[in-house]
């Protein structure tokens, strides 16, 4: 049997042969391939022929004596090669051309290639070809690719525009029209007749608004372009009634008041015309920017494939307009819980879910996960390059604050000059367990690292110009199921939001102080019969015994802004159409005024140009037993570094728990902001901590807005101090911000063209002074155009202790031996002075100003019982309607306050959020809460 063989290799250098032989091999070899080349080679052939007739020889020598290179090889390669550098540089340079247009990252290692290759010799000269060689074949291997990919991106834009600095955009705005009627005092009856309907026609792409009127049967047409619209004036008692300003001719204007068909229209229409100046704006960066916040407890399922709702926020609750909905926003914030899909693709099922909705790319910007628990953060394309400094963190608060299986995720960045933070969380279930909840709401607040690391003094709610909390907060009802069930069917949510643990909890300042909530008018989001949002099942048997869950508003989104920041929440509701889990996704959008990367157009400012930001005095009431001696620091973004005060000179106590302490202007620092424009500073916050001597001890921090504060004269500040989540004390002083003139320039911004008209009184209507809401403190700093007093340190007590108001934002306590009447009469009267500036100061020395979380006193027995219904945040509560609505039927406030923090039912257990939601032997099957246009509850105006 013949076995089959297969030639070897010629061997080069055996071992066994002598030297000689293996040479004469090889040049044997050689000279028979010569023989067999083409003339193609060019002398090519001949070279290396050269090469094994005589050169090897040394080379093999050199070796011999222990050599480890083979020079002259190295030689005669590089001189085959030659021709091959001339080529490979001429084709690459060719392909820097297209790299330039369609792939900027590869044009630039090109060019840094191509000068490289002269001047070098032998091994590098060989070493460098090889490189060249490799990047021009990932060139040509992808350059088509990547060239059909710019194409197909800048098919949408104007061919005017450099191909690398176009952006993908959305697909056109349509022209949008309202329907509305012309609003007109008696006295004008007489003059046009009967009020008129109007069509006001947006065409944002255009940049114009065509204001059509009927009249016998005729249209009378009048256009005005983007820049013709001096402002937007809304009406705060007609929610449906918005001023027109239109420029009539030069510094000459006209009013016009239009009552749209409701309160949702007349919103879209001003986010139409927002967006359209916006769009044919001069400024290269946006003034302003949309944020859509949604969070889910997803039940461990995968989610379905149609996620529209969610991401246009439709369904219940407050709703944007249909003519708005497809409006791409700028930033999207996803956080979910329960959420077992791997976190790659996650992200992709929601930029596909995205693409499907907007038809445009967004670019994540992080992911952060801890088990379940996952953030993701997308943006549109053309903002890529306006995010830095990215953050994330993640914070664990299951069993013994080591399992995450309950915790949070969050981050943060800047978009041009505003820092932004999301926090994603899951909190502890279970109907009794509030005081978890709120420790891992604290844990959370103090452990979290995100942000500027030079803010660790503050905890992450005074770190980021805009915060947002969101979450399955897990917080309960306290009320009977039966009744719960009767109040949803009949839409009425009021009652139950009286008795929802968070609000309560919110009421006392133990959970998210200042923290604020768009109004709730969509059913509870939890616990549904999973495959129906029709039926919520509440009562399951389980081993351990029967559980409850009643329906809650368990998934929450909350928010916290700097002082004189613009924020609104445009949406706040739930789907009704995507039912794979027993929760209901949730969904917010804001309108956010951002700030850009200032760059002065007249450099670093001279001495005699310098701004200054001067404290007068400081005086501070902290909460504290110890009497050491106290400092301030100070941070802001605009101070190179950040300041210390000298100890405070003054010192009293009134209260053996609090200490007043206080600096004169000799003991604080002047600050010298980096950048001295005005346009610059009026965007500007300054963060002060007070601390203790003894230990550096954080004892409370503030932040304060520049804005109010500029000026010859220096103006007045009140606010509160917290530490760690607790209110802490109070602070307030004098300063002013000196700009010199030459830095007084400044513009109006985009959210300043919107304003609220307060004033409807009657009589000649001119231009509203009164801007858009701005932040929420809870507290507002006091703002007076007058020279302070000689010396703040210095408390009158002239009266004050008996003073019926308090500070702005807190309840109004009645001393020991006032009546509970008078306190009653108190708040009332509160309600009609809030946000006056003079009842702050009368506040300042009141003894029951010390009635805080935790600290005995007299007064604090009366505090529960006159907490007023409308103790939450001023975003929740707006105006004087407010005291007006009732509570619950056959429920006492009395009975509400002394069921917080208990069960009304059977104690559901640990775990209750984490159901399969399989239906238990007790469900309840609901008249479904529709889609409804409802007026907003009375509690929230």
């Amino acid at each position: 049997m013949e076995r089959m063989t297969s030639p070897l290799p010629p061997r080069t250098a055996s071992t066994g042969s002598p030297p000689g032989s293996a040479c004469s091999a090889l040049v044997s070899f050689g000279q028979e391939s010569s023989t067999d080349s083409s003339p193609a080679a060019n002398g090519l052939s001949t070279i290396s022929h050269e090469y094994l007739k005589g050169s090897y020889a040394l080379d093999l020598e050199a070796v011999k004596q222990g050599g480890t290179s083979l020079p002259h090889l190295n030689k005669t390669l590089v001189s085959c090669c030659k021709r091959l550098h001339g080529e490979v540089d001429k084709v690459l340079a060719g392909l820097e051309i297209l790299s330039k247009v369609f792939d900027q990252q590869s044009a630039v290692m090109v060019s840094r290639m191509i000068p490289q290759s002269a001047n070098q010799g032998g091994d590098q000269e060989l070493e460098h070809l090889v490189t060249k060689l490799a990047i021009l074949k990932d060139l040509l291997s992808s350059i088509e690719k990547k060239a059909l990919k710019a194409v197909q991106d800048m098919s949408s834009t104007s061919p005017s525009i450099p191909p690398q600095l176009s952006m993908r955009h959305s697909k056109a705005i349509p022209v949008q029209a309202f329907e509305v009627k012309l609003d007109v005092y008696l006295a004008d009856l007489t003059k046009i007749g009967k009020s008129q309907k109007h069509t006001l026609s947006v065409d944002v792409e255009g940049g114009k608004l065509v204001v059509m009127k009927k009249l016998n049967a005729q249209e009378d047409w009048n256009t005005f372009t983007h820049d013709k619209i001096r402002q937007l004036i809304k009406s705060q008692r007609v929610p449906n009634k918005l001023g027109i300003v239109f420029e009539k001719e030069k510094d000459k204007s006209q009013r016009k008041d239009f009552i749209f068909a409701s309160a949702k229209k007349r919103e879209a229409f001003c986010q139409l015309l927002q967006l359209m100046k916006n769009k044919h704006s001069q400024q290269d960066e946006p003034d302003m920017i949309s944020v859509f916040i949604g969070t889910w407890n997803m039940g461990s399922v995968p989610s379905p494939k149609a996620m529209s709702s969610w991401i246009l926020s439709r369904g219940l609750g407050k709703t944007l307009d249909e003519t708005t909905v497809t409006i791409p926003h700028d930033i999207y914030v996803f956080g979910t819980q329960e959420n077992s899909v791997c976190d790659k693709e996650w992200v992709e099922v929601l930029r596909a879910a995205l693409k499907d909705c907007t038809e445009l790319d967004f670019k994540p910007v992080a992911t952060q996960t801890l088990w379940n628990i996952k953030i993701a953060v997308l943006v549109k394309p053309e903002h890529e390059n306006r995010i830095s400094h990215v953050g994330m963190s993640s914070v664990k608060t299951g069993i013994a604050n080591t399992l995450g299986n309950k915790g949070a995720v969050g981050v943060s960045f800047m978009f041009n000059g505003t820092s932004f933070g999301f926090v994603n969380c899951h909190l502890t279930s279970g109907n009794e367990k509030i005081g978890r909840r709120n420790q891992n709401y604290l844990d959370i607040l103090r452990l979290l690292s995100l942000g500027d690391k030079q803010l660790s003094s503050f905890d992450i709610s005074l770190r980021f110009t805009h915060l947002f909390w969101f979450g399955d907060l897990n917080y309960r009802l306290d009320m009977d199921i039966q009744e719960i069930l009767n109040y949803i069917n009949r839409k009425e949510f009021e009652p139950l939001l009286k008795v929802d643990q968070l609000n309560l909890e919110r009421e006392k300042n133990k959970v998210f102080l200042r923290f604020a909530e768009e109004e709730i008018s969509y059913p509870p989001t939890y616990r549904y019969e999973r495959g129906s949002r029709d039926t919520y099942v509440w009562q399951k048997q389980k081993p351990t015994g029967m559980r409850t869950n009643v329906p809650s508003w368990c998934d929450r989104i909350l928010w916290k802004s700097y002082p004189e920041t613009h924020i609104v929440c445009n949406s706040y509701g739930c789907t009704d159409d995507i039912i794979t889990s027993d929760h209901s996704p949730v969904f917010a959008t804001f309108e956010v005024g951002v700030t850009s990367q200032f760059v002065s157009k007249k450099g670093l400012p001279k001495s005699s140009e310098q701004a200054y930001i001067e404290f007068e005095s400081i005086e501070a009431i902290v909460k504290t037993a110890s009497r050491t001696k106290f400092f301030i620091e100070f941070y802001s973004t605009c101070l190179e570094e950040f300041k210390k005060s000298y100890e405070n000179d003054s010192q009293s106590s009134d209260n053996i728990n609090f200490l007043r302490v206080g600096w004169s202007s000799k003991q604080l620092t002047t600050l010298k902001p980096i950048l001295s424009e005005i346009e610059y500073l009026q965007d500007q916050h300054l963060l002060l901590t007070v601390k203790s001597l003894d230990g550096y001890e954080s004892y409370g921090e503030c932040v304060l807005a520049l804005k109010s504060m500029i000026g010859s004269t220096a103006q007045q500040f009140h606010t509160y101090l917290s530490h760690r989540g607790e209110e802490t004390g109070n602070i307030r002083g004098s300063m002013r911000v000196r700009v010199p003139s030459e830095r007084m320039g400044t513009r109006e911004r985009l959210y300043e063209w919107i304003s609220v008209d307060k004033d409807e009184t009657g009589g000649p209507k001119g231009r509203a002074t009164l801007p858009l809401r701005t932040g929420h403190e809870y507290v507002k700093p006091t703002v007076s155009r007058k020279n302070a007093p000689a010396d703040l340190g210095k408390v009158s007590e002239e009266g004050e202790k008996n003073s019926s108001h308090t500070t702005a934002g807190r309840p109004s306590f009645p001393l020991p031996s006032t009546p509970k009447e008078e306190g009653t009469q108190a708040r009332a009267k509160q309600d009609s002075v809030e946000g006056d500036p003079s009842s702050c100061k009368n506040s300042y020395n009141n003894p029951a100003y010390y009635i805080l979380e935790g600290v005995p006193n007299q007064s604090a027995a009366l505090a529960s019982e006159l907490l007023p219904g409308s103790a939450l945040p001023p975003v929740a509560t707006k105006g004087p309607a407010a005291s007006k609505s009732k509570p619950p039927t056959g429920s006492s406030a009395q009975q509400r306050r002394q069921t917080a923090g208990r069960p009304a039912r059977p104690a559901s257990e640990e775990g209750s959020s984490e159901d399969d939601g399989s239906p238990g032997p007790h469900s309840a099957t609901l008249n479904r809460p529709r889609r409804t246009s409802r007026p907003r509850s009375p509690r929230w105006r």
